[in-house]
Protein backbone atom coordinates (compact mmCIF):
# COMPACT_ATOMS: atom_id res chain seq x y z
CA UNK A 1 0.00 0.00 0.00
CA UNK A 2 1.59 3.27 -1.11
CA UNK A 3 1.88 6.48 0.90
CA UNK A 4 -0.90 8.27 -0.98
CA UNK A 5 -3.39 5.47 -0.33
CA UNK A 6 -2.49 5.37 3.35
CA UNK A 7 -2.90 9.13 3.65
CA UNK A 8 -6.27 8.95 1.90
CA UNK A 9 -7.52 6.20 4.21
CA UNK A 10 -6.35 8.14 7.27
CA UNK A 11 -8.15 11.26 6.03
CA UNK A 12 -11.35 9.30 5.42
CA UNK A 13 -11.11 7.73 8.85
CA UNK A 14 -10.63 11.10 10.53
CA UNK A 15 -13.57 12.56 8.60
CA UNK A 16 -15.80 9.67 9.67
CA UNK A 17 -14.74 10.15 13.29
CA UNK A 18 -15.39 13.90 13.08
CA UNK A 19 -18.84 13.51 11.52
CA UNK A 20 -19.74 10.74 13.94
CA UNK A 21 -18.69 12.93 16.83
CA UNK A 22 -20.80 15.82 15.55
CA UNK A 23 -23.82 13.54 15.18
CA UNK A 24 -23.40 12.21 18.73
CA UNK A 25 -23.02 15.77 20.05
CA UNK A 26 -26.17 16.87 18.19
CA UNK A 27 -28.13 13.92 19.58
CA UNK A 28 -26.94 14.68 23.12
CA UNK A 29 -27.95 18.32 22.76
CA UNK A 30 -31.39 17.28 21.49
CA UNK A 31 -31.93 15.08 24.55
CA UNK A 32 -30.72 17.86 26.84
CA UNK A 33 -32.96 20.64 25.51
CA UNK A 34 -36.03 18.39 25.41
CA UNK A 35 -35.58 17.78 29.14
CA UNK A 36 -35.41 21.53 29.79
CA UNK A 37 -38.28 22.41 27.41
CA UNK A 38 -40.70 19.45 27.34
CA UNK A 39 -44.05 19.44 25.52
CA UNK A 40 -46.44 21.84 27.20
CA UNK A 41 -49.68 20.86 25.47
CA UNK A 42 -51.65 17.92 24.06
CA UNK A 43 -51.40 16.01 20.78
CA UNK A 44 -53.82 15.54 17.91
CA UNK A 45 -53.36 13.18 14.96
CA UNK A 46 -53.69 14.89 11.58
CA UNK A 47 -53.36 13.46 8.09
CA UNK A 48 -49.77 14.69 7.72
CA UNK A 49 -48.53 14.03 11.24
CA UNK A 50 -49.01 14.63 14.94
CA UNK A 51 -50.00 18.16 16.01
CA UNK A 52 -48.82 19.58 19.33
CA UNK A 53 -51.26 22.22 20.61
CA UNK A 54 -52.19 24.09 23.78
CA UNK A 55 -55.53 25.71 24.64
CA UNK A 56 -55.95 28.27 27.43
CA UNK A 57 -58.76 30.49 28.71
CA UNK A 58 -62.40 30.86 27.73
CA UNK A 59 -64.30 33.18 25.43
CA UNK A 60 -64.21 33.81 21.67
CA UNK A 61 -61.75 31.51 19.90
CA UNK A 62 -58.32 32.69 18.80
CA UNK A 63 -55.91 30.44 16.87
CA UNK A 64 -52.24 31.43 16.74
CA UNK A 65 -49.76 30.28 14.06
CA UNK A 66 -46.03 30.91 14.55
CA UNK A 67 -43.47 31.79 11.92
CA UNK A 68 -40.45 30.22 10.21
CA UNK A 69 -38.21 28.40 12.66
CA UNK A 70 -40.55 29.07 15.57
CA UNK A 71 -42.85 27.07 17.80
CA UNK A 72 -45.77 27.77 20.14
CA UNK A 73 -43.45 29.21 22.80
CA UNK A 74 -43.10 32.31 20.61
CA UNK A 75 -46.53 33.30 21.92
CA UNK A 76 -45.89 32.27 25.54
CA UNK A 77 -43.74 35.09 26.92
CA UNK A 78 -46.75 37.14 27.99
CA UNK A 79 -49.02 37.30 24.94
CA UNK A 80 -50.81 33.98 25.49
CA UNK A 81 -51.57 34.66 29.16
CA UNK A 82 -52.83 38.16 28.36
CA UNK A 83 -55.26 37.03 25.65
CA UNK A 84 -56.44 34.02 27.68
CA UNK A 85 -57.99 36.40 30.22
CA UNK A 86 -60.99 36.89 27.91
CA UNK A 87 -60.52 34.46 25.00
CA UNK A 88 -60.08 30.76 24.40
CA UNK A 89 -56.64 30.77 22.81
CA UNK A 90 -55.18 27.82 20.93
CA UNK A 91 -51.52 27.84 19.95
CA UNK A 92 -49.93 25.18 17.76
CA UNK A 93 -46.55 23.91 16.72
CA UNK A 94 -46.67 23.95 12.92
CA UNK A 95 -45.93 20.62 11.17
CA UNK A 96 -42.37 19.51 11.88
CA UNK A 97 -41.73 22.31 14.36
CA UNK A 98 -41.59 22.19 18.15
CA UNK A 99 -43.13 18.85 19.08
CA UNK A 100 -45.35 18.46 16.01
CA UNK A 101 -44.32 15.92 13.39
CA UNK A 102 -44.59 15.95 9.61
CA UNK A 103 -44.81 12.75 7.61
CA UNK A 104 -42.69 12.34 4.52
CA UNK A 105 -43.35 13.55 1.85
CA UNK A 106 -46.03 16.02 3.03
CA UNK A 107 -45.71 19.37 1.28
CA UNK A 108 -44.29 22.46 2.99
CA UNK A 109 -46.03 25.06 0.82
CA UNK A 110 -48.23 27.75 2.34
CA UNK A 111 -51.32 26.10 0.85
CA UNK A 112 -50.44 22.69 2.28
CA UNK A 113 -49.91 24.17 5.73
CA UNK A 114 -53.18 26.11 5.46
CA UNK A 115 -54.91 22.79 4.76
CA UNK A 116 -53.37 21.37 7.94
CA UNK A 117 -54.70 24.35 9.90
CA UNK A 118 -58.17 23.72 8.43
CA UNK A 119 -57.99 20.14 9.64
CA UNK A 120 -56.92 21.28 13.11
CA UNK A 121 -59.73 23.86 13.35
CA UNK A 122 -62.26 21.18 12.44
CA UNK A 123 -60.93 18.48 14.78
CA UNK A 124 -60.48 20.90 17.69
CA UNK A 125 -63.98 22.28 17.07
CA UNK A 126 -62.87 25.89 17.14
CA UNK A 127 -65.82 28.24 16.68
CA UNK A 128 -65.06 30.81 13.96
CA UNK A 129 -61.64 31.67 15.39
CA UNK A 130 -59.80 34.91 14.89
CA UNK A 131 -56.60 33.63 13.28
CA UNK A 132 -53.35 35.25 14.40
CA UNK A 133 -50.31 34.59 12.24
CA UNK A 134 -46.74 35.76 12.78
CA UNK A 135 -44.28 36.04 9.88
CA UNK A 136 -44.67 32.85 7.77
CA UNK A 137 -47.67 32.09 9.97
CA UNK A 138 -49.23 35.25 8.53
CA UNK A 139 -48.90 33.88 5.00
CA UNK A 140 -50.47 30.61 6.15
CA UNK A 141 -53.35 32.54 7.76
CA UNK A 142 -53.89 34.42 4.50
CA UNK A 143 -53.85 31.12 2.61
CA UNK A 144 -56.43 29.76 5.02
CA UNK A 145 -58.70 32.76 4.44
CA UNK A 146 -58.34 32.57 0.66
CA UNK A 147 -59.25 28.88 0.64
CA UNK A 148 -62.43 29.70 2.59
CA UNK A 149 -63.14 26.10 3.57
CA UNK A 150 -63.60 26.64 7.31
CA UNK A 151 -65.42 29.56 8.98
CA UNK A 152 -63.14 32.14 10.61
CA UNK A 153 -63.91 35.63 11.97
CA UNK A 154 -60.90 37.36 10.49
CA UNK A 155 -57.11 37.69 10.53
CA UNK A 156 -54.85 39.63 12.91
CA UNK A 157 -51.35 39.36 11.48
CA UNK A 158 -48.06 40.19 13.21
CA UNK A 159 -45.16 41.10 10.88
CA UNK A 160 -46.60 38.81 8.20
CA UNK A 161 -45.07 37.50 5.00
CA UNK A 162 -47.65 38.68 2.45
CA UNK A 163 -46.04 39.20 -0.97
CA UNK A 164 -43.46 37.37 -3.13
CA UNK A 165 -39.88 37.97 -2.00
CA UNK A 166 -36.98 38.22 -4.43
CA UNK A 167 -34.20 38.63 -1.86
CA UNK A 168 -34.48 37.08 1.60
CA UNK A 169 -32.78 38.23 4.78
CA UNK A 170 -29.23 37.03 5.43
CA UNK A 171 -30.65 35.31 8.52
CA UNK A 172 -31.92 32.55 6.21
CA UNK A 173 -28.78 32.05 4.12
CA UNK A 174 -27.92 28.73 5.74
CA UNK A 175 -31.40 27.35 5.11
CA UNK A 176 -31.24 27.54 1.31
CA UNK A 177 -30.65 23.82 0.68
CA UNK A 178 -32.56 22.09 -2.10
CA UNK A 179 -31.71 18.47 -1.27
CA UNK A 180 -33.43 16.69 1.62
CA UNK A 181 -30.45 14.36 1.94
CA UNK A 182 -28.11 17.33 2.32
CA UNK A 183 -30.49 18.95 4.81
CA UNK A 184 -30.36 15.85 6.99
CA UNK A 185 -26.59 15.65 6.71
CA UNK A 186 -26.14 19.29 7.76
CA UNK A 187 -28.83 18.99 10.43
CA UNK A 188 -27.12 16.05 12.10
CA UNK A 189 -23.55 17.37 11.81
CA UNK A 190 -22.81 21.08 11.54
CA UNK A 191 -26.10 22.88 12.22
CA UNK A 192 -26.36 22.53 16.01
CA UNK A 193 -22.68 23.23 16.83
CA UNK A 194 -22.77 26.27 14.54
CA UNK A 195 -25.89 27.66 16.21
CA UNK A 196 -24.31 27.22 19.63
CA UNK A 197 -20.95 28.70 18.68
CA UNK A 198 -22.13 31.74 16.69
CA UNK A 199 -25.78 32.59 17.37
CA UNK A 200 -25.33 36.37 17.48
CA UNK A 201 -25.52 37.30 13.76
CA UNK A 202 -28.82 35.49 13.21
CA UNK A 203 -30.32 36.49 16.56
CA UNK A 204 -29.52 40.16 15.95
CA UNK A 205 -31.32 40.07 12.61
CA UNK A 206 -34.36 38.22 13.92
CA UNK A 207 -34.83 40.20 17.14
CA UNK A 208 -33.00 43.45 16.43
CA UNK A 209 -32.97 46.22 17.29
CA UNK A 210 -34.65 44.88 20.42
CA UNK A 211 -32.99 42.58 22.98
CA UNK A 212 -33.92 38.95 23.43
CA UNK A 213 -36.13 38.60 26.54
CA UNK A 214 -34.57 36.70 29.44
CA UNK A 215 -37.29 34.04 29.42
CA UNK A 216 -37.14 33.36 25.68
CA UNK A 217 -34.83 30.33 25.75
CA UNK A 218 -37.00 28.27 28.11
CA UNK A 219 -40.50 29.74 28.37
CA UNK A 220 -40.29 31.02 24.80
CA UNK A 221 -38.98 27.65 23.61
CA UNK A 222 -35.86 29.08 22.01
CA UNK A 223 -33.71 26.15 23.14
CA UNK A 224 -35.73 23.83 20.90
CA UNK A 225 -33.87 25.32 17.93
CA UNK A 226 -30.81 23.36 19.10
CA UNK A 227 -32.08 20.10 17.59
CA UNK A 228 -31.29 18.55 14.21
CA UNK A 229 -34.99 18.29 13.33
CA UNK A 230 -35.41 22.02 13.85
CA UNK A 231 -32.84 22.83 11.17
CA UNK A 232 -34.12 20.17 8.78
CA UNK A 233 -37.78 21.19 8.98
CA UNK A 234 -37.04 24.92 8.99
CA UNK A 235 -35.01 24.47 5.81
CA UNK A 236 -37.90 22.53 4.26
CA UNK A 237 -40.34 25.28 5.25
CA UNK A 238 -38.04 27.92 3.80
CA UNK A 239 -37.86 26.06 0.48
CA UNK A 240 -41.65 25.84 0.26
CA UNK A 241 -42.53 29.26 1.66
CA UNK A 242 -42.51 31.26 -1.56
CA UNK A 243 -44.17 28.80 -3.94
CA UNK A 244 -47.77 29.92 -3.45
CA UNK A 245 -47.24 33.64 -2.79
CA UNK A 246 -47.47 34.93 -6.39
CA UNK A 247 -50.86 33.27 -6.91
CA UNK A 248 -52.04 34.33 -3.45
CA UNK A 249 -51.09 37.96 -4.06
CA UNK A 250 -53.34 38.02 -7.13
CA UNK A 251 -56.30 36.87 -5.02
CA UNK A 252 -56.17 39.26 -2.05
CA UNK A 253 -58.98 41.35 -3.52
CA UNK A 254 -61.18 38.28 -3.01
CA UNK A 255 -60.60 38.04 0.75
CA UNK A 256 -63.97 37.70 2.45
CA UNK A 257 -62.88 38.28 6.05
CA UNK A 258 -61.41 41.38 7.73
CA UNK A 259 -57.61 41.51 7.80
CA UNK A 260 -55.51 43.67 10.11
CA UNK A 261 -51.72 43.88 10.20
CA UNK A 262 -49.26 45.02 12.88
CA UNK A 263 -45.65 45.72 11.91
CA UNK A 264 -42.54 47.07 13.61
CA UNK A 265 -40.88 49.98 11.83
CA UNK A 266 -37.40 48.48 12.43
CA UNK A 267 -38.13 44.94 11.22
CA UNK A 268 -34.89 43.45 9.86
CA UNK A 269 -36.45 40.28 8.44
CA UNK A 270 -39.42 41.53 6.39
CA UNK A 271 -39.81 45.05 4.98
CA UNK A 272 -42.86 46.64 6.59
CA UNK A 273 -43.12 49.09 3.70
CA UNK A 274 -43.44 46.21 1.24
CA UNK A 275 -45.36 43.51 3.12
CA UNK A 276 -47.46 46.09 4.96
CA UNK A 277 -47.53 49.44 3.18
CA UNK A 278 -47.53 48.22 -0.42
CA UNK A 279 -50.09 45.53 0.37
CA UNK A 280 -52.47 48.05 1.93
CA UNK A 281 -51.95 50.49 -0.95
CA UNK A 282 -53.14 47.77 -3.31
CA UNK A 283 -55.92 46.59 -1.00
CA UNK A 284 -57.17 49.47 1.19
CA UNK A 285 -59.66 47.19 2.92
CA UNK A 286 -56.72 45.74 4.88
CA UNK A 287 -55.83 47.66 8.05
CA UNK A 288 -52.22 48.45 8.99
CA UNK A 289 -50.76 49.63 12.31
CA UNK A 290 -47.09 50.30 13.04
CA UNK A 291 -45.09 49.98 16.26
CA UNK A 292 -42.32 52.57 16.25
CA UNK A 293 -38.87 51.09 16.84
CA UNK A 294 -40.03 47.48 17.02
CA UNK A 295 -38.35 44.59 15.22
CA UNK A 296 -39.67 41.36 13.74
CA UNK A 297 -40.41 39.30 16.85
CA UNK A 298 -43.46 41.25 17.99
CA UNK A 299 -45.13 38.37 19.89
CA UNK A 300 -41.98 37.98 21.99
CA UNK A 301 -40.61 41.51 22.36
CA UNK A 302 -43.89 43.45 22.29
CA UNK A 303 -46.50 41.19 23.93
CA UNK A 304 -48.55 44.08 25.35
CA UNK A 305 -48.82 45.91 22.03
CA UNK A 306 -49.54 42.64 20.23
CA UNK A 307 -52.26 41.69 22.72
CA UNK A 308 -53.90 45.11 22.46
CA UNK A 309 -53.85 44.89 18.66
CA UNK A 310 -55.36 41.38 18.64
CA UNK A 311 -57.96 42.33 21.22
CA UNK A 312 -59.03 45.35 19.14
CA UNK A 313 -59.43 43.10 16.12
CA UNK A 314 -61.41 40.56 18.13
CA UNK A 315 -63.76 43.14 19.61
CA UNK A 316 -64.38 44.71 16.21
CA UNK A 317 -65.51 41.31 14.93
CA UNK A 318 -67.65 40.31 17.92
Amino acid sequence: MDTVTIALLVAIGLAVLLLGGLAIYSLAKKIEVEKVVPPRGAFLQLSCGKLHYLTCGSGPDILMIHGLGGQMGNFDTGLLDDLARDHRVTVIDRPGMGYSTRKWPCSTTVGAQAAMVEEAITKLRLDRPLVVGHSLGGAIALGLALRGRVPIRGLALLAPLTLPVEEYSEAFAGLAISSDLLRRFVGWTFAVPTMIRRPEPVVELIFGPEPVPDDYLVKGGGLLSLRPSHFIETSRDFAGSGTDLPAMARQYANLRVPVRILYGTEDRILDHGYHGGRLVARHPQIGLELVEGAGHMLPVTRPKESAAFIRRASRALS
